[in-house]
């Protein structure tokens, strides 16, 4: 670092402050001290007309002044208040045609240095300049050379507006803008320029980058407007500084997780809906994302015109997580819907058969006629209670003619025996086919949106993830 300032800034100072003399006066009676130079150049009285006026021999002639910026330290980018902050130096030059001498005549004294009060300073600004004056530590002392070369150093820590670009937040290159100019002097009067490349600024100030935070000076272009020159308009330089942020830590903090959450809603269409933790662990999930949603609120301004990616990525990410939670519940509601829709069958099924048990065993038992209680079983029950055709013809019977067995002890209360085993025996060959036919449809839907659902859902959020990587990720580099 050390070797390549003095790299660039030693032949600058020696080609200003130590020009090429053709002999150095060694005679013992010359007066080798700064203060006959300082008379010589009547500097020692206590007139300051040398700070009052722009020093020129003639009033057309235009002030020529040299602005070098050097970089060491990005401090803060406030992105709600649109504000950078950075360490400053200034260096200064510019030419005062009054104070220039011969060096061989003062024992070879190419520079001398003068308070800052004795001369006069060119009124330059910053135009997007947010910080107070308290900021600025400019040096006691002028540097002046024998051609009359005035150099000014300042150490400032500058806060100024810039227009962040937050579209591509945090892989976002940001271009913010340092304008110098006169307030009293316009482009006929003074101009402004740079005395070094910017490409060698910009080479200087990383290499004596001190603070980064999480940002890395890319590059710093000097643009110099003279539209205005020959016009009552003031000169400006202009020094855009392009700033890129480091995003690992977003990317380890906030953008991996939000996928991984993601990655783990996906997953959890392989739960059984039936068991109830698939819509608990999408809920979970859910919140989760609403967590970082909080430490977005604090990361991102409310006053950028654009939605950012990234707030894109997140509310994306939550309304799909919010249609796989509301998917979820419509699985969830068939799955337990087939199942009550079953059992309610069934009970009608049980009851009717009941009904019909009990009005046929009650007709029979009224009118002693055993035949139709023995019919109304039959009809209810034609496989438990049929009979050959034959053996029907041959011994048919009349009620009329034959005595009833309900009339016998004890067979009514078989009889009721009889069916009581009968309707056990029904709820459990029949009615378990009834629930299991008619759960089953509701199941199975809730099986096919499941499946339709999940195949579109994971097209939708590979879709999704590559769009994202082509316009943000990718695109913020």
């Amino acid at each position: 670092m050390a070797s390549l300032t003095a790299l660039v800034f030693l032949p600058l100072f020696e080609f200003f402050f130590f020009p090429a003399s053709a002999s150095v006066s060694t005679d013992p009676t010359t007066d080798c001290s700064y203060y006959s130079l300082l008379d010589h150049l009547n500097l020692t009285g206590s007139s300051n007309i040398q700070s009052l006026m722009r020093p020129v021999k003639n009033w057309t002639t235009f002030t020529h002044v040299q602005l070098d910026i050097l970089l060491f330290g990005i401090l803060d980018v406030d992105e709600k208040s649109q504000t950078v902050t950075n360490h400053l130096w200034v260096s200064m030059y510019w030419t005062n045609e009054f104070l220039t001498w011969n060096a061989s005549d003062f024992c070879g004294i190419n520079y001398v240095s003068i308070p800052r009060s004795m001369l006069w300073i060119p009124d330059i600004v910053i135009q997007q300049d947010a910080s107070d004056t308290g900021s600025i530590h400019n040096g006691p002392l002028l540097t002046l050379n024998s051609s009359g070369w005035v150099f000014s150093r300042a150490l400032q820590r500058l806060t100024y507006t810039c227009q962040l670009n937050l579209l591509n937040f945090p892989f976002d290159t940001q271009h913010c803008n340092i304008t110098f100019s006169s307030m009293s002097f316009d482009a006929r009067t003074m101009r402004l320029g740079t005395l070094t490349d910017d490409t060698v600024l910009t080479a200087i100030s990383n290499q004596m980058m001190i603070t980064k935070g999480e940002w890395t000076l890319r590059n710093m272009e000097v643009v110099r407007d003279q539209s205005n020159t020959g016009n009552e308009y003031p000169s400006y330089l202009i020094y855009m500084i392009t700033l890129e942020r480091k995003p690992l830590l977003y990317l380890v903090n906030f953008i991996i997780p939000l996928a991984y959450l993601l990655g783990l809603d996906l997953a959890s269409f392989f739960i059984s809906a039936s068991s109830g933790e698939k819509l608990s662990f999408k809920v979970t999930i859910l919140l989760s994302i609403s967590v970082l949603l909080l430490i977005l609120q604090d990361m991102l301004p409310s006053t950028e015109d654009c939605l950012p990616w990234i707030a894109s990525y997140c509310v994306a990410i939550f309304a799909l997580v919010g249609i796989s939670v509301l998917e979820a519940m419509l699985v969830s509601f068939l799955s337990h819907f087939g199942d009550h829709c079953g059992k309610d069958a069934q009970s009608s099924v049980d009851a009717q058969e009941d009904i019909q048990l009990e009005v046929g065993f009650r007709k029979g038992s009224a009118q002693g006629d055993s035949l139709k209680a023995a019919s109304a079983v039959k009809t209810i029950f034609p496989v438990c209670h049929s009979e050959p055709a034959g053996d029907e013809e041959k011994s048919p019977v009349t009620p009329e003619k034959s005595s009833s067995p309900l009339d016998w002890p004890g067979v009514r209360d078989l009889l009721k025996r009889i069916l009581d085993e009968l309707k056990t025996a029904r709820l459990e060959a029949g009615g378990k086919k009834n629930e299991k036919r008619q759960s089953g449809f509701c199941k199975v839907l809730a099986s096919i949106i499941d499946l339709i659902f999940f195949i579109a859902y994971f097209v939708t959020v590979v879709v999704f993830l590559v769009v994202v990587y082509v316009n943000w990720i990718q695109g913020g580099f």
